[in-house]
């Protein structure tokens, strides 16, 4: 892994929407010596305190671990603080810039996508039974969409989902009030117009009816493509 030469720039928006608690939650931190960052995004799973309190403190603590570990002990820095709750449990996307692109790991179905100032790839792969299904060629119910085969306190590390993106200008992190409520064309759509980014997705899911919290968090090495300027995320002191 190299150093990075620029600092990437980021904004990260969210909505609680009709659900009674936002259980996602989104970190980053800048190591100040090796200018190496890690993002995360964590949606909980349920619809309440705890599983607000176990995304908050995955995202908190996968942020803490040295990008130049990986995403694998990021999400397993994470398993051991969400289970040393006495309830809770969410799922989790971890990235860190590398060599020009991404390094990427996941449990459950948030997501990861490479933009290059035009159209969205997904580097991630939904853990869910509807994704289960189709790969053995069957058809799902729209219910296993949102049934989840791995989550962060759950999942083995051999079910940690990893991915590596060479070359992208920017990464979109989401969680599925985002992204099965937008279709990946409506997005990339909404990420073309310069001063859209993470809160045109937000703002775009709820309007069109999600029933769910949707967060974004949108990162860019090379800052003169969109113009990113929603809040950004607070820095994450370590321990």
């Amino acid at each position: 892994m190299h150093r990075l030469t620029t600092s990437p720039v980021w904004a990260t928006a969210t909505t609680r929407g009709p659900r009674s608690v936002n259980a996602d939650a989104t970190a980053a931190y800048t190591d100040p010596s090796t200018g190496e960052v890690v993002f995360a995004l964590a949606d909980g799973v349920g619809d309440e305190p705890s599983a607000a309190r176990a995304a908050q403190v995955a995202v908190a603590t996968a942020v803490q671990v040295p990008a130049s570990q990986g995403p694998a002990a990021a999400l397993a820095a994470a398993q051991r603080a969400v289970r040393a709750e006495p309830a809770g449990d969410c799922v989790l996307v971890v990235a860190t810039p590398v060599d020009g692109g991404y390094r990427v790991g996941w449990v459950g179905d948030v997501r990861a996508y490479a933009w290059n100032g035009d159209s969205l790839r997904q580097l991630t792969r939904d853990h869910t039974l509807a994704q289960y299904f189709r790969d053995r060629g069957q058809v799902p119910t729209p219910r296993m969409e949102h049934l989840v085969t791995t989550s962060v306190r759950t999942a083995r590390p051999d079910e940690f989902g990893h991915a590596d993106a060479r070359g992208p200008a920017g990464l979109l992190l989401t969680s599925d009030g985002v992204h099965k409520v937008l279709t990946r064309a409506a997005m990339a759509e909404l990420l073309r117009v310069p001063s859209n980014s993470a809160q045109a997705l937000v703002d775009a899911a709820l309007a069109a009816g999600g029933h769910d919290n949707a967060t974004a968090l949108m990162a860019d090495l090379a800052p003169a493509l969109p113009d990113l300027t929603t809040t950004p995320l607070p820095t994450v002191t370590p321990a």
